[in-house]
């Protein structure tokens, strides 16, 4: 074996491979709290999880100022190269340019990823936003977003545990240059809008879609809830993951 392969070619013939470690990367105005029990179910599966709270998301009183969308890619591929094998890497909502700026950068250490109410961003996703930061603004998500399935402890917890998403991740317009990132197995779980929606709208030049077509390895599930499915179907959001984790895959290309 070459010095130089690659931590995904190490396995020894004949050894069934074990489950890749996961990373959870959360959406707008979440820490890594948002994943708590989606993480704690699938480590009781014996995964190896680590959920994520990305710059400028740590409190209310964070400077973010000149936090960028850099600075998240640079966050989420720290914790991709301290896993010990290739990882899947999960990205909900618009963490979706991330994570996908993410597989430009390391794709050999990215085993599969799973897109969660989200798809992989490219361009700016609001390159006039001019505000330091973008509070929660619950009358827009009340208006926009799906909110089955959540209750009103659900919603009164992330009403008060929001933290307003630095606004150099809405102007911020990364290049994407490394081919590789379009091989990496891709899932893309439509939760608020049905899968057939989405794709629909792939055409419609959407920033946060932009990156679908360049994907030449992607299933599509079917998971009819809220946007943020970690609370209103952990379970099943877990048992899709850890499928993907160890090499199983549920959905239509």
């Amino acid at each position: 074996m070459s010095a130089g392969a690659g931590r995904g070619d190490r396995e020894l013939a004949g050894q069934e491979r074990p489950a890749a470690p996961i990373v959870l990367v959360p959406g707008f105005w979440l820490g890594a709290w948002a994943w708590d029990e989606v993480t704690e179910i699938l480590r009781a599966d014996g995964h190896d999880v680590q959920a994520l709270t990305l710059p400028g998301l740590e409190s209310v009183d964070t400077d973010r100022s000149r936090v960028t969308l850099s600075d998240h890619v640079d966050a989420i591929c720290e914790a991709i190269r301290a896993a010990d094998a290739p990882v899947v890497l999960a990205v909900h909502s618009a963490a979706g340019f991330a994570g996908y700026a993410a597989t430009d950068r390391l794709p050999k250490d990215i085993a599969a990823m799973v897109y969660v109410d989200s798809a992989p961003g490219k361009g700016a996703l609001d390159a006039d936003f001019a505000a330091a930061e973008k509070p929660l603004d619950w009358t827009a998500i009340t208006e926009e977003e799906n909110l089955d399935g959540l209750t009103e402890e659900h919603l009164e917890t992330f009403r008060r545990r929001a933290v307003p998403e630095p606004g150099g991740i809405l102007r911020e317009a990364l290049d994407l240059t490394n081919d590789a990132r379009r091989d990496i197995p891709s899932t893309i779980i439509c939760t608020g809008f049905p899968s057939d929606q989405v794709k629909d709208a792939v055409g419609e030049g959407y920033a946060w879609l932009a990156g679908v077509p360049e994907l030449r390895n992607v299933t599509w599930v079917d998971l009819p809830t809220s946007h943020w499915p970690m609370w209103s179907r952990p379970h099943d959001l877990a048992t899709i993951i850890g499928g993907i984790a160890g090499g199983q895959v549920a959905g239509s290309s």
